[in-house]
């Protein structure tokens, strides 16, 4: 007779034993497999929230009830319209010229790619600040802008205080920023495509166009969407530098109020940073739920 190998063995009496064990009746209670290290570091987390909640919510310093009246000012909000002002319309013309940029850096035209790299390479190299200081002094540099032939004729000469707006150079001053950086989001999208996708398109015989808006498009906004949206949070956050510009955005109604009301510059402090961390997370909304349309067909 054949000897049987000791883990058939083991697994033929396995098997029988749960053959002969009784069924769990509906009364018998299945018991979870405790985990008592999960259990410790949750209390230990809500210990440290309750009490930076406490610290919060009691100290004095805080002046809630200055922030409570500062929260909702006209004054205040005026600012916080001028911050939407300047996200929207940077957002907006840093994505248009990043996504011009990403194309000519994907071209075949070398003078095209040189241009796009010098473009992004400088402008990410220069901080926000220093370059809005820049601009905001350019009428000192430049009397007018003229378009014609170089070292030649001038077909069109405009003014350079035309431009001296606070709020055109503060548009203008973070849109060339962020269009360097979205350019850099949009190809890295483009290049997360699977070359095989667009090979398959082509032998199918579909038109370029139809190729990068049913194909390339939705597969590489997976990639963009998350990168972009943590790049508007930033961006957000940038435009309080427009203060240096003489441009009062919320930051700059809190600064100049402050000045005023010295008493009450920790109230207002916290008025900037609350709305701050609700524009923020509006946005971290809008990117869940587009995140989501992309995903679709993607995740299981």
């Amino acid at each position: 007779m054949t000897d049987i190998l000791p883990g058939v063995r083991e697994t033929a009496v396995s098997r029988a034993d749960t053959q002969r064990r009784p069924l769990p009746t509906a009364t018998e209670r299945v018991v979870p497999l405790r985990h008592p290290g999960r259990w410790i570091a949750t209390v230990a987390v809500l210990v440290v929230v309750a009490q930076l909640v406490h610290g919060f919510a009691t100290n004095e310093f805080f002046q809630w009830g200055r922030f409570a009246y500062w929260f909702a000012r006209p004054t205040i909000l005026h600012g916080l319209l001028i911050t939407l002002e300047v996200t929207a319309l940077s957002a907006v013309l840093g994505l248009i010229g990043g996504l011009v940029l990403a194309l000519m850096r994907s071209s075949q035209n070398p003078v095209l790619r040189a241009v796009s790299w010098a473009y992004i390479w400088f402008f990410r190299s220069i901080p926000l600040i220093v370059l809005l200081l820049i601009l905001f002094n350019f009428g000192a540099l430049y009397e007018s802008l003229s378009l014609g032939v170089p070292f030649g004729p001038s077909f069109l000469t405009v003014p350079s205080s035309t431009f001296s707006n606070a709020m055109v150079i503060a548009v203008v001053g973070i849109s060339l920023t962020e269009a360097a950086f979205a350019a850099e989001v949009v190809r890295a999208g483009f290049l997360a495509v699977d070359h095989g996708q667009h090979e398959a398109a082509a032998a199918l015989g579909l038109p370029r166009r139809y190729q990068l808006r049913r194909i390339v498009l939705p597969q590489a906004l997976r990639s963009i969407v998350p990168a972009y949206v943590n790049q508007l949070i930033g961006l957000v956050k940038a435009t309080s530098l427009v203060y240096y510009v003489s441009l009062l955005d919320v930051f700059g109604v809190v600064a100049t109020t402050s000045a005023t009301f010295s008493g009450d510059i920790v109230p207002l402090l916290l008025v900037a940073t609350a709305w701050y961390v609700i524009l923020t997370s509006v946005i971290s909304v809008v990117q869940f739920y587009v995140e989501r349309h992309y995903a679709k067909g993607a995740t299981r």
